[in-house]
């Protein structure tokens, strides 16, 4: 099975997902943990990166795309896929049906998080206290809570027309989230 967590950043999919890496043996195609992942490593690829992610802005299709295919065999062995955070624009979506039409695959289901804006924005404030993520400073989050608003939001019809879309109040506790996600993929999988 492949599913994509659809909300604004730090609406919870990160959490939600790794449950269910570890209750349905899935793979978490995180765009967010590979990203820093190319931070970390020094690398040529990771400086771009880490440019871009300070100023708030969204990574380029082409890299994220390089990113998510180089991680699909792992997620073919096992379980299914968990994308998070991706796909961000519907040429992302797109691009993404035609990578898993190729390899015999498809998105079975998208779940969206419902969540509110302030809500989020104090969540983010609180991390960045914690954690000092440069990607959640509260200023920059403003601007990638924007840049979903703008360009992610409208992925929404394309999913729902296809018949995929299920929406779940991302404003409850973790469990009542995560028995919420239970049941839709109980009812795509009936």
């Amino acid at each position: 099975m492949n599913l994509i967590l659809f909300g604004p950043p730090a609406a919870g999919k990160g959490t939600q997902a790794k449950r269910l890496v570890e209750t349905h043996n899935m793979v978490q195609l995180s765009t967010g943990d590979m990203l820093r992942a190319a931070i970390a490593s020094g690398s040529e690829l990771g400086q771009r990166v880490a440019g871009i992610m300070e100023r708030g802005e969204l990574v380029s299709d082409e890299i994220v795309i390089e990113l998510i295919e180089s991680r699909l065999p792992e997620a073919e062995a096992t379980g299914g896929a968990i994308f998070d955070g991706f796909p961000r624009t519907l040429a992302q979506a797109e691009a993404l049906d035609i990578m898993l039409k190729g390899r015999g695959r498809k998105i079975d289901l998208v779940i969206r998080l419902k969540v509110d804006d302030q809500v989020l924005t104090e969540r983010i404030a609180g991390r960045f206290a914690e954690s000092g993520r440069p990607d959640d400073n509260p200023e920059s989050f403003k601007v990638r809570l924007q840049a979903y608003n703008n360009q992610t939001a409208p992925l929404l019809p394309y999913y729902e027309n296809a018949g995929k879309l299920v929406q779940v109040d991302g404003m409850g506790s973790i469990d009542e989230v995560a028995a919420a996600i239970d049941a839709a993929l109980a009812a795509c999988q009936a």
